[in-house]
């Protein structure tokens, strides 16, 4: 039985990062419906305008090194907001530093994955994700906020 596509939003600067994505996506079959944000201030931005409709992705996938705004400021801002804070957020990144790792999982990042630097390990990530975040996993399909 065919799947809907999953809504996947990618933040990433990086044109040759984006470019292997596509490609492993498409390369893997993943029924995906791909937005790109190229910054962290147009995530926010991206974010903040699909509240109240049925545009929030199912999942982020997030680098760390951005200009303008970082990813872990993404990551705050997006814990920080009631209507955002539900949301599927993945670490997607160079760095292997383990003090990024520690603080993105202080702010509540949901997993943390370093990029591969080959396209068959882009494949097989992408595959992963797919298997276990799109395939396993339960997402909260309802972005009404909660309320305590």
């Amino acid at each position: 039985m065919a799947r809907n596509p999953m809504h996947l939003m990618l933040v990433e600067d990086n044109e040759a990062d984006i470019f292997l994505l596509e490609a492993a996506l498409e390369m893997a079959g993943v029924p995906v419906q791909l937005q790109v944000a190229r910054d962290g201030e147009e995530a926010l931005r991206q974010l903040r305008a699909a509240l109240g409709s049925a545009a929030l992705p199912d999942l982020i996938l997030l680098d760390l090194n951005m200009p303008r705004v970082s990813g872990f400021e993404v990551l705050a801002a997006v814990r920080a907001d009631p209507a955002l804070r539900h949301l599927v957020l993945v670490v997607f990144t160079t760095s292997n530093a383990e003090a990024d790792v520690q603080r993105a999982y202080a702010l509540q990042a949901n997993s943390y994955l370093s990029k591969p630097s080959t396209m068959a390990e882009f494949l097989r990530v992408v595959e992963l994700l797919n298997l276990y975040w799109f395939g396993t996993a339960s997402l909260p399909r309802s972005h009404a906020p909660l309320t305590s």
